[in-house]
Formats: structure tokens, sequence, C-alpha cells
């Protein structure tokens, strides 16, 4: 039987952090290295696709479906939802995660 994969999306917030980073490192004269670790980020996203489960469960929250993928220095939160990913942050790995 074929394996389900998950769709990934991302929240306005997920985005915005992205868009965050972007504008950080061409702040610093280093627009490459923010591109490149941004790639980088949504391939570690993009994998979650396949195995949506493989995130540990974010300790700040205890709950099942908020997961992170830790991808250094950054964390990429997520929420389980039925056959669906969804990024709702990426952040620093040293922030604590707190939901408004």
């Amino acid at each position: 039987m074929p394996k389900k994969t998950a769709a990934i999306t991302f929240a306005a917030s997920a985005a915005g952090d992205l868009d965050e980073i972007r504008d950080w490192y061409a702040a610093q004269q280093a627009p490459r290295a923010g591109e490149k670790l941004i790639e980088d980020i949504l391939s570690a996203a993009e994998r979650l696709a396949d195995f949506p489960e493989s995130g540990r469960i974010v300790p700040e929250f205890g709950t099942v479906n908020l997961r992170e993928v830790i991808h250094p220095p950054f964390r990429i939160v997520y929420r389980l939802e039925q056959n669906r990913v969804r990024i709702v942050r990426v952040w620093r790995s040293e922030r604590l995660l707190k939901m408004a």
C-alpha cells in the first residue's frame, strides 16, 4: 500500500519569519548565506511530508500535535493536522515559543 504524503503549508507567521531571516542576512551583507539557510529550512520542512511525526513534541507545550524540527540555529515549529503539516513558526532555537 503506498504511503500517504502530508501536504505542507505555511502560516503567515512562518512566512513572515522567513522574510525576517532573509532581511537580517541581507542587512549583514550576507544575502547568499540567508538564501542558503532558507533553502535548507524549506528542505527540512519538505521532509515532514513523508515523516510528519519525526519532529519532537514542543517542550513548552507538551501537545502531541505541536512539534518541531531543530535546524540550527532555528526551530521549525509545526502543527500536525489531518493529512497536513502546517509550519507555524521558524524561530531562533534559544527563543521560547509563546502562542498568542
